[in-house]
C-alpha cells in the first residue's frame, strides 16, 4: 500500500562548550563520545536526518557569538526542523540562549554526566551538569521553551528513550505549524459542537483552513473516474482484497477509489495535511454511495479524516498521527455507550471510517454499503481532543487500553480508562465534543512536551 506523506525531520545537532575553562581538549574528547553515541541512537530512529557542526571549525563545537549567525543559516539551509545543544563540558550560556531564540525550533538541552572529580585537588575537567543549570536559565530568559534530557551516562537507555520522544515531539510541530486543514463542503447544520473559529486558528496557532466545495471535489472525481482508470483498478483490488465487499456494487467501488484519488489530488495540490468533510448529504446526492470507508483508507495512507466537517477533530488527528509518526493510524470516534458491567470503560464507536489495518480479526472485516464492519484491536490507545470556547484552546489527552464488551454494528473499540467518570465530567464540561482521535500507543509524554512549543493552548490530561 503507498503511503500519501511521511514523517522525515532534521535535527540540528550543536555541541557547545565554554570559551576558556575548562580545559577545551577535555571538551573535544567529551564531544567525540557523545557524537558517536548520538550518531548510533539516531541512526536507529527511521526518517530522521542530522547535521552537525564539523564544518564550522577543527572541533566541530561552537562557542563564539559570531557563530550564532553562521549555524543559523547553516541550519535553516539544511532545513532544521528541531535544535540538539549537547554539552561538552560547562557549556556557553550565552550562545545557547541566543541560537535558541535566533532558530525557535523546538530545543533540546542535555548532556552527559560527569566522571568523579580527580584527586589531590586537581581541577574537574567538564562541570557539565553545572552548565545544564546555566544554561537552561538562559533558555528562559530568551522565552525559549526547551526539553530537557536529565544528565545521564552516554550508554543509559534513558537518553535513546528520551531522544526518540523529543524526534516525535518535533514531528508533531513540524506538522503543525502552518497546518493546512481541507474544509470538504458545510458542517452538518445540526452540529454546533463542530463550529470553529478559522480567524483564531490562522492568527493563534498558523493553521489555515481551506475551503473546498462540493463542485470543484465532484469536477476533480470526474476527471478521475474517467481517466484514471489503472489507479483506480489498483484501489479496488487492495480493498476487495482485504475486505469482504460481496455486498458492494462493482460501480461503487470504482466511485470510492476515484473519490480517494481525488481527495489525495486535492491535498496535494493545495497542501493539505488533514481533512474535516461532509458525509452526510454531498456524496450519496451526487455519487449515490457513503464515504465512510474511504475516509478510513486514507487516514491509514497517512492523510487523516474527520467525518461530519469536524475541523478540530481533522487537528487533533493529524497531531496524533504526526506523534505516531507513521507507525499506526488514527481513527476518529464517538464516543458514545457505557459500558453495561464495567463502570471505567467506554464505547468508541463510528458508522464505518476506521483504518482496515486495526482491524481486531482481519478475517471478519465487512464492508456494507460503504461502511466499514469491524472492532479494533485492543491494547494500548492514546485519546486526545484539540477545542475551544470562548477565544482559549485546550488539549484533552488520556492514556486507555482495549477491552473486551458487547459487539455492534459499524467501526468500534471499547476502552477501559482508569477513572471514566472523571473522563465523562471533562469531555461533557468541555470545551470538548462527542468526538475524540484515538491512535495505538502510548503518546501523552509527547502531548505533553509538544504543548510546550505550540502555545496558547492549556494541557487537559487525565
Amino acid at each position: 500500500m503507498e503511503k500519501f506523506r511521511d514523517y522525515k525531520v532534521t535535527i540540528g545537532i550543536a555541541p557547545v562548550r565554554r570559551d576558556k575553562f575548562p580545559d577545551p581538549k577535555e571538551a573535544f574528547k567529551n564531544k567525540v563520545k557523545i557524537m558517536a553515541r548520538l550518531k548510533e541512537i539516531f541512526g536507529s530512529i527511521h526518517d530522521v536526518k542530522i547535521v552537525d557542526l564539523e564544518w564550522l571549525n577543527k572541533e566541530g563545537m561552537f562557542f563564539e557569538t559570531e557563530d550564532v549567525a553562521k549555524i543559523e543559516a547553516y541550519f535553516r539551509k539544511e532545513g532544521v526542523d528541531g535544535l540538539f545543544i549537547p554539552h561538552c563540558n560547562f557549556g556557553q550560556e550565552e550562545v545557547v540562549g541566543k541560537l535558541g531564540k535566533a532558530m525557535g525550533k523546538p530545543f533540546l538541552l542535555w548532556g552527559p554526566r560527569d566522571d568523579a572529580p580527580p584527586p589531590n585537588y586537581a581541577w574537574r575537567t567538564t562541570d557539565v551538569q553545572c552548565g545544564l543549570f546555566a544554561s537552561g536559565k538562559a533558555l528562559l530568559r530568551y522565552h525559549v521553551p526547551f526539553t530537557y534530557i536529565e544528565n545521564c551516562w552516554l550508554d543509559s537507555p534513558l537518553l535513546k528513550e528520551e531522544i526518540e520522544k523529543f524526534v516525535r515531539v518535533v514531528t508533531v510541530m513540524k506538522d503543525f505549524n502552518g497546518m493546512r486543514v481541507g474544509q470538504i463542503a458545510l458542517r452538518p447544520r445540526q452540529f454546533h459542537s463542530v463550529i470553529v473559529n478559522e480567524d483564531e486558528l490562522l492568527e493563534k496557532f498558523n493553521v489555515e483552513v481551506v475551503p473546498i466545495n462540493a463542485a470543484e471535489i465532484m469536477s476533480v472525481f470526474n476527471k478521475i473516474y474517467g481517466s484514471k482508470k489503472d489507479a483506480i483498478k489498483h484501489i479496488v483490488g487492495e480493498t476487495t482484497e482485504a475486505i469482504n465487499c460481496s455486498t458492494i456494487k462493482p460501480e461503487d467501488l470504482d466511485k470510492m477509489a476515484a473519490l480517494e484519488l481525488a481527495v489525495m489530488e486535492l491535498a496535494k495540490t493545495y497542501g493539505i495535511k488533514a481533512f474535516a468533510s461532509e458525509c452526510w448529504s454531498e456524496f450519496r446526492t451526487n455519487l449515490g454511495m457513503s464515504p465512510c470507508f474511504i475516509f478510513g483508507d486514507l487516514s491509514e495512507k497517512g492523510l487523516p479524516m474527520a467525518c461530519e466537517t469536524d475541523v478540530h477533530g481533522a487537528i487533533t488527528s493529524a497531531i496524533l498521527s504526526a506523534a505516531a509518526r507513521g507507525e499506526s493510524p488514527n481513527f476518529l470516534a464517538d464516543v458514545t455507550v457505557r459500558h453495561p458491567t464495567n463502570d471505567n470503560a467506554e464505547l468508541l464507536w463510528h458508522c464505518g471510517p476506521f483504518p482496515k489495518s486495526l482491524a481486531k480479526d482481519a478475517k471478519k472485516r465487512v464492508m456494507v454499503e460503504c461502511h466499514g464492519q469491524w472492532e479494533l484491536k485492543g491494547g494500548d490507545v492514546t485519546i486526545a481532543r484539540f477545542d475551544a470556547i470562548g477565544g482559549k484552546y485546550s488539549l484533552f489527552a488520556g492514556q486507555a487500553v482495549g477491552t473486551d464488551g458487547p459487539s455492534t454494528e459499524g467501526n468500534y473499540i471499547w476502552i477501559e480508562t482508569d477513572d471514566w467518570p472523571k473522563w465523562e465530567r471533562k469531555l461533557v464540561c468541555g470545551p470538548y465534543v462527542h468526538h475524540v482521535a484515538g491512535i495505538h500507543g502510548k503518546f501523552i509524554p509527547v502531548l505533553d512536551e509538544a504543548c510546550k512549543y505550540i502555545g496558547n493552548i492549556e494541557r487537559d490530561f487525565v
